[in-house]
């Protein structure tokens, strides 16, 4: 069992941005409440000073409706190569704020959205983090994979892990 470590308000935002900035693609989650969970990758165009992710999102997308019907959203965030893992559950809301989303645009975006910033059926989804639950190693991947090695020809547990609950002061 790896060590735990709770962390809160700024600790909490800065290791959300961390493991995001590594993993950068999501899997993003709506309609908490079906089984099976509505699910899809999704970019993060950005992680504010107040923890809150940014995304660009198809006005008419069935997320978009999830959203509307039900706010609760649940990330997830997964960098393999670094043994890094996210679970974030929050609160989403829709905006179409021309200016947030010239902020938020990059160039891969017009994949999506042909027109470019005012394409039509561009708007933006932001969670605001309620809760989260992280996953890493204390030391880089090569050492956490030869303590893994070494447990397993000794056959004692070497674990590198560090896992603990981020969570959000009321803003």
């Amino acid at each position: 069992m790896g060590d735990i470590k709770n962390l809160y308000d700024n600790d909490a935002i800065e290791k959300i941005k961390g493991l995001v900035k590594s993993a950068d693609i999501c899997l993003f989650t709506t309609d908490l409440s079906t089984v099976p969970l509505v699910t899809r990758p999704m970019s993060t165009q950005h992680v504010d000073d107040e923890g809150a992710l940014w995304f660009l999102s198809e006005r008419s997308s069935d997320k978009n409706r999830d959203i509307e019907k039900d706010k609760r959203v649940q990330l997830f965030y997964f960098n393999k190569s670094n043994s890094e893992y996210l679970s974030i559950y929050g609160n989403a809301e829709i905006s179409t704020d021309k200016d947030k989303i010239k902020e938020l645009w990059t160039p891969i975006a017009k994949a999506w959205f042909t027109e470019g910033v005012d394409d039509p059926g561009i708007s933006i989804i932001k969670v605001k983090t309620i809760e989260a639950y992280y996953w890493d190693t204390k030391n880089n991947k090569m050492v956490a994979m030869l303590k893994i090695l070494a447990g397993s020809i000794i056959g004692k547990t070497m674990d590198d892990g560090i896992e603990g609950k981020i969570k959000m002061a009321s803003r």
